[in-house]
């Protein structure tokens, strides 16, 4: 597993000719990095006096930032094995036109898998963000300079996965599905636009 590799093994194989792991799977391991270093203010933060009076929501927000560095470490692993399916499916027979037509349909039902998990690394990216703006407030001002790293690789983490959505969009033939896909993208990024700069706002003024 790639979560389990150390990281000139990983740094290795990514700068490698292998297509995989990827720009899907860092997109997902920023996240992870960033969902880390939120949890590190929080465990610096909980057991402090000077911050008795916020625990409680500082738990509550490290529980939710393990949960998702959880989600982003399989979101790495899972990117892998559907690029990899999407490139079994690509070396199939299209000599006649039924194994065209077989190789077609299997290439859909892949780009659209494939198109799902970036869009999940975005989801959970916007989660993340969300978590920075609320721990920057609240958490250590000793350690609140890694929020902003935190949020810094939060968005980092939403772009690199809406661009790998975007690619697989170019491929989708199945106009509900992109229409879908698309929507789902302008909404996300509604949400996220100006979050970061906020975050660091707010960091900034508690350095």
């Amino acid at each position: 597993m790639l979560k389990d590799q150390k990281i000139k093994n990983f740094l290795d194989q990514l700068a490698s000719r292998s297509a995989t792991p990827g720009g899907g799977s860092v997109a997902a391991l920023t996240g992870a990095m960033g969902a880390a270093l939120l949890s590190m203010v929080g465990n610096l933060t909980i057991g402090k006096e000077k911050y008795q009076d916020v625990e409680g929501k500082i738990k509550e927000l490290l529980k939710k930032s393990e949960n998702l560095r959880a989600r982003f470490e399989e979101l790495m692993e899972k990117d892998v094995e559907v690029f990899n399916e999407l490139m079994v499916i690509m070396k199939l027979p299209r000599i006649t036109e039924e194994e065209k037509e077989y190789r077609n349909g299997k290439m859909q039902v892949a780009l659209k898998e494939a198109a799902q998990v970036p869009l999940a690394v975005a989801e959970k990216s916007k989660e993340l963000i969300d978590i920075c703006q609320e721990i920057a407030g609240i958490g250590s001002r000793n350690a609140i300079s890694d929020a902003g790293v935190g949020v810094l690789l939060a968005e980092a983490a939403y772009n690199s996965a809406i661009i790998n959505v975007k690619i697989n969009l170019n491929l989708i033939k199945d106009e509900k599905i992109k229409k879908e896909l698309i929507n789902k993208i302008e909404n996300l990024t509604g949400l996220v636009k100006g979050k970061k700069e906020k975050v660091l706002e707010l960091v900034l003024q508690r350095l």
